[in-house]
């Protein structure tokens, strides 16, 4: 893709009340939860959650000492540290998945659970998850399979136009995009990154039954066709875990954020604002959320050099 990819902004959105909380969703809450306990890494270093929202799942991190919430909306990183309170472990960063404002090789885990669907250019999103993770790390990721039963069968009867058996993805609403599991995976290679286990997840997302069978046993059910992933993918939700690039830099102790307009290593977080030491640009840090969507201030002639 050419230029800047569009990205899908819920700033301001009530995400959390419209989309979870007494919404019926407790079947997908606690079968994805499975899912990840499973491929998750259960301790480590530094964890990124690429497009966290509120921090729905922050509280199964417990055992990495550093966890960064990376989110486009500065609203919902504000509902997760609002939730999460000073637990000085997490760090909540705003920014452009496209432009992450990270070192390379910083991050020893990366997870990523229902925000690929957002992803217009997921090729571009995977090169720039490469470059800031660790090599020897892991990533957690999870998408929406194209290539699920309900889609298989509406295109068979004619009530679907697109194939679930192609591989190109397909845009089905405006910035939501359905992936198919082979492309997926071979798009993680082109990047570096190699799958190891798969999982299917939400067996039983169809709404009669989520209101007529108990939730419990919905969720044992699923967690006992999760492994099937590793031969069928034809639940609409899978996760698979892939190690990171073999090669690659480590990040030096005392690095983290780099300006996400020209690459270059920030100072050492503190409480204040972070200036980029070769364009000139100045990052937000308010309220305990780092502010990389837009700097409070650009040189008016930037040195040459200080952009991508």
């Amino acid at each position: 893709m050419t230029g800047s990819p569009p990205v899908c902004d819920y700033e301001g959105s009530d995400y959390r009340a419209r989309f979870w909380e007494g919404q019926g969703r407790d079947y997908e809450d606690s079968v994805e939860r499975i899912a990840l306990r499973r491929l998750l890494p259960p301790a480590g270093d530094t964890l990124l959650e690429v497009g966290a929202g509120y921090g729905r799942l922050a509280d199964e991190y417990h055992g990495y000492r550093r966890v960064v919430l990376f989110d486009y909306s500065r609203s919902l990183l504000q509902e997760a540290r609002d939730h999460l309170g000073d637990d000085p472990r997490f760090l909540y960063v705003a920014g452009n998945w496209y432009q992450m404002p990270f070192v390379a090789g910083l991050f020893d885990t990366l997870v990523q659970v229902r925000t690929l669907h957002h992803a217009a250019d997921v090729p571009a999103l995977y090169a720039q998850l490469a470059r800031i993770a660790r090599p020897g790390g892991h990533y957690v990721l999870e998408f929406a399979n194209k290539r699920n039963l309900k889609a298989i069968a509406r295109h068979a009867l004619g009530r679907q136009a697109w194939s679930p058996h192609t591989l190109e993805p397909v845009e089905f609403a405006a910035l939501n995009f359905d992936f198919h599991p082979d492309w997926i995976e071979a798009e993680l290679r082109r990047a570096g990154f190699v799958p190891r286990d798969w999982r299917t997840v939400s067996h039983f997302r169809v709404g009669w039954l989520k209101r007529r069978a108990p939730t419990d046993w919905l969720v044992a059910l699923d967690r006992l066709l999760q492994p099937t992933g590793r031969r069928w993918r034809l639940a609409p939700s899978v996760f698979v875990r892939s190690d990171h690039p073999r090669r690659g830099p480590i990040a030096e102790p005392d690095a983290f954020f780099a300006c996400p307009v020209c690459g270059v290593a920030l100072p050492a977080y503190g409480d204040g604002d972070l200036p980029c030491p070769d364009c000139g640009r100045v990052w937000a840090v308010r309220d305990g959320l780092v502010d990389f969507k837009q700097p409070l201030s650009v040189p008016a002639s930037p040195r040459a050099g200080s952009s991508r």
